[in-house]
C-alpha cells in the first residue's frame, strides 16, 4: 500500500511539475512574442529525461497528455459543422490520398534507389514521413486567428485522411513482409472498420447524442453536463482507438456530432478550458522526447534531413493544392503548414522498431527530425502569412492573396467610432448598407471573402477582412464606440458566437441579427440581440400589409399589428404557438403580448383609442388570449 501511495504521489508530482513548466515556458515565449507552443515543447525537454531529468513517469504522462490531443480534435468538431466538412471533402479526399500516395511512393523510390534501404524500409519511412501533425498545426492556427481561412480548412481536410491513414498503416505494418493475400486482407478489414464507424457516427449524430445531451441539460447541472460530454467525448475516443482507428479522429467525429445541436457553444464553453491544459501538457510530453545531445551530435545530418524533408513536402503539397482550384498564396500557406512530420510519426517509428523495419539509430534519426520539424512549424505558420500580406501592393499579389484571419487587413478610412457594422456582405448586408450609405451613416463591414473584399475596395466601403465570430477581429472593429451591430452571417455557429463575442466586447451594443432558422430566434434573444429579424417572416408580413391595404385597413393599424407581431418574436406565425389572431370587428385588433409603445403624434383617432383600449387591464373575454400569446 505504501509503495502504491508513493507511486502516485510521484505521478501527481510529475503533473505538477509539467504544467508548471509549461506555464512557465508559454509565459517566457508569450513575452518574447514567440508562439506559445513553442514554450512549451522546451519546457518539455528541459524537465524530461534527457534535459534536466526531473519526471520519471513519462509513459504515464504521455498517456494523460493524450487527452490533449483528444480534446483539440473533439473542439474543433464542435466548432466545425458537417457543411464545412462538406466543402473541402475534394481537397481532403482527393488531395489528401494523393499526398500520402506520392509521398510513400518518392520516399521509397529514392531509398531504394540510393541503397540506403531495402523497399520494405522505403515504404515504412515514406508512410512516416507522409503524416503531418494535426495537433501542432490546428494549435498554431487558433492562435494566429486563420482557422476560418480557406487555406486553414484545405489543411484540415487533409489532416483528417492522414489521421484516418494512420489506422491502416498500422494494421498493414506487420503484414508488410507477407505475401499479397495476407496484406490486402489486413487492408481490408481496416477499411470496413473505418466504413463502421462512419455509419455509427451518422446514426448516433442524428437521434443518440441529441438525445443523450438534451437529457443533461434538463439536470441544470453544469457540473453533470460536463461529466456526461467528457464521458461522452473520450469513450468515442477509446471505441474508435479500440477498432484501429486513432483516438484523436474519434474525439473530432464526437465533436462533429455535437456541432449540429443546440448545446454545441455550451459544449464549447466548458471544454476549452480542458482543452488548454491538457494540449499544454501533450506538448510538453513531445518535448520529452526530444534527446538534445543526440541532435547536438548529429546536427548537421539532423538539420540536412530537416531541409530536405520540409522543401520536399512543401514542393508535393502546394502543387497538389493548387490542382484543386486553390489560389497561390493559399496553396503556399497550405504545403508551409503540411511540411512537417506529425506526431503519429513517433508511434510509427516505435512500431518500426518493435517490427524489426528501423534499427535503433534510424529511429533516433526519425525521432530527432520529427521534432525539429515541429519546433519549426509554428514560426511557418505565424510569418507565412504576414510574408505573403507584405506582398499586397503587387497587382499580382493583390489579386490572388487569400490572406489569413488576422484583423490587419483594415482600411485606412476605417471609422472608429458612432458607426454601425455589418458582419457578412451577403445579399442582406449589401442592402443594409445601401440604406445605410444613402442615409450618409458611417459604417464598417466585415467579411473574410476575397472577392467581397474587393468589391469594398473598389466601392470605397470601410471593411475590415476576418472571421466575424473572432474576438479579435471584433475588437478591432471598435465595437465598444459603434452605434449598432448587424449580423448577417450564413453559419448559425458562426453568428451565435458572433453575437455572444460582441457582447462580452461591448454589453450595451444595440445587435440586429438575422435568424436563418425559426429555432434560433429565441435563442438569439436569449444570447443578448436587440432585435431578432427572420426573412420568411419578414416576407410574410411584406405580403399581408400590402393585402390588407387593398382591403381597406388603415395602414397606421397595421403597422401597430405588424409592429405587436415582432415584438412577440414572431410567435402568431409560428406553428408551435397558438395563435392570437382571431377575427375582430372593424379594425380592433388582438392585443400583444408585450407591451407596445404610444403611437406617434398626429396618428388617427382610431389607432389612439386602439392603444388605450390595451392599456386597460384585459377584459374577461381576452384574459385567454392575452396569456396564449405568450
Amino acid at each position: 500500500m505504501g509503495v502504491s501511495v508513493q507511486e502516485d504521489f510521484r505521478l501527481i508530482l510529475d503533473i505538477v511539475t509539467v504544467l508548471a513548466a509549461a506555464a512557465a515556458g508559454g509565459f517566457l515565449a508569450a513575452l518574447l512574442r514567440q508562439p506559445v507552443l513553442l514554450g512549451y515543447l522546451l519546457a518539455g525537454i528541459l524537465v524530461g529525461p534527457t534535459g534536466l531529468g526531473w519526471i520519471k513517469e513519462v509513459v504515464q504522462v504521455e498517456t494523460l497528455a493524450q487527452f490533449g490531443v483528444t480534446f483539440l480534435l473533439f473542439t474543433l468538431g464542435v466548432e466545425f459543422s458537417l457543411k464545412e466538412l462538406r466543402q473541402v471533402r475534394g481537397i481532403a479526399i482527393g488531395g489528401g490520398a494523393l499526398q500520402i500516395g506520392l509521398t510513400i511512393a518518392i520516399t521509397a523510390v529514392l531509398a531504394v534507389a540510393s541503397g540506403w534501404l531495402t523497399p520494405v524500409q522505403g515504404i515504412f519511412l515514406g508512410a512516416v514521413l507522409s503524416l503531418s501533425s494535426t495537433a501542432v498545426v490546428l494549435k498554431s492556427l487558433t492562435e494566429t486567428n486563420q482557422m476560418g481561412t480557406p487555406q486553414a480548412q484545405a489543411m484540415l481536410g487533409i489532416l483528417i485522411v492522414q489521421d484516418l491513414a494512420v489506422g491502416l498503416m498500422l494494421a498493414v505494418l506487420p503484414a508488410l513482409d507477407c505475401p499479397l493475400p495476407e496484406l490486402a486482407g489486413s487492408l481490408a478489414k481496416s477499411l470496413a472498420e473505418i466504413g463502421l464507424v462512419g455509419l455509427g457516427a451518422v446514426v448516433g449524430g442524428m437521434w443518440l447524442v441529441p438525445a443523450f445531451l438534451r437529457l443533461l441539460a434538463q439536470q441544470e447541472s453544469k457540473e453533470v453536463f460536463l461529466l456526461g460530454v467528457i464521458s461522452l467525448c473520450v469513450g468515442i475516443a477509446l471505441l474508435t482507438e479500440r477498432l484501429g482507428i486513432s483516438s484523436e479522429i474519434g474525439a473530432f467525429i464526437a465533436g462533429l456530432m455535437i456541432s449540429e445541436v443546440e448545446y454545441a457553444d455550451q459544449t464549447l464553453a466548458y471544454v476549452e478550458p480542458l482543452r488548454d491544459v491538457f494540449a499544454a501538457l501533450f506538448f510538453a510530453a513531445i518535448g520529452m522526447l526530444i534527446d538534445p545531445s543526440f541532435i547536438a551530435a548529429h546536427l548537421p545530418l539532423i538539420l540536412g534531413l530537416v531541409g530536405l524533408v520540409m522543401v520536399g513536402k512543401f514542393c508535393l503539397v502546394a502543387p497538389l493544392v493548387g490542382l484543386f482550384g486553390y489560389p497561390l498564396p493559399s496553396a503556399v500557406l497550405v504545403g508551409l503548414g503540411l511540411s512537417q512530420i506529425g506526431e503519429f510519426s513517433f508511434v510509427l517509428a516505435s512500431e518500426g522498431q518493435a517490427l524489426g523495419l528501423v534499427s535503433r539509430q534510424l529511429y533516433l534519426l526519425i525521432v530527432s527530425t520529427t521534432a525539429v520539424t515541429l519546433l519549426v512549424t509554428p514560426f511557418l505558420l505565424r510569418g507565412a502569412p504576414r510574408l505573403l500580406a507584405n506582398l499586397q501592393g503587387i497587382p499580382f499579389w493583390a489579386r490572388w492573396l487569400e490572406g489569413s484571419e488576422q484583423p490587419r487587413a483594415l482600411a485606412p478610412d476605417a471609422p472608429q467610432e458612432g458607426h454601425v457594422v455589418v458582419c457578412g456582405y451577403g445579399q442582406v448586408g449589401q442592402d443594409i448598407v445601401r440604406i445605410l450609405e444613402a442615409r450618409r451613416h458611417p459604417l464598417l463591414v466585415i467579411d473574410q471573402s476575397e472577392r467581397v473584399i474587393q468589391q469594398l475596395r473598389s466601392r470605397g466601403i470601410p471593411y475590415l477582412y476576418g472571421n466575424a465570430a473572432s474576438a479579435l477581429v471584433l475588437e478591432k472593429a471598435c465595437l465598444s464606440q459603434a452605434r449598432a451591430l448587424v449580423i448577417a452571417l450564413p453559419d448559425r455557429l458562426s453568428m451565435r458566437l458572433c453575437l455572444k463575442r460582441a457582447l462580452e466586447l461591448a454589453p450595451h451594443l444595440d445587435v440586429v441579427v438575422r435568424a436563418t432558422h425559426e429555432e434560433d430566434i429565441e435563442q438569439l434573444y436569449q444570447l443578448g440581440a436587440r432585435e431578432v429579424v427572420h426573412p420568411e417572416f419578414e416576407a410574410s408580413l411584406g405580403l399581408c400589409s400590402h393585402v390588407l391595404l387593398k382591403l381597406g385597413e388603415p395602414l397606421e393599424v397595421i403597422q401597430q399589428e405588424i409592429l405587436a407581431i415582432r415584438s412577440s418574436h414572431y410567435r402568431d406565425l409560428r406553428p408551435l404557438h397558438p395563435s392570437c389572431l382571431i377575427p375582430t370587428p372593424v379594425s380592433w385588433l388582438t392585443p400583444p403580448s408585450p407591451p407596445l409603445p404610444a403611437p406617434a403624434n398626429g396618428s388617427s383617432p382610431e389607432v389612439l383609442a386602439w392603444w388605450e383600449h390595451w392599456q386597460r387591464p384585459v377584459q374577461p373575454e381576452w384574459a385567454g388570449i392575452s396569456g396564449s400569446a405568450e
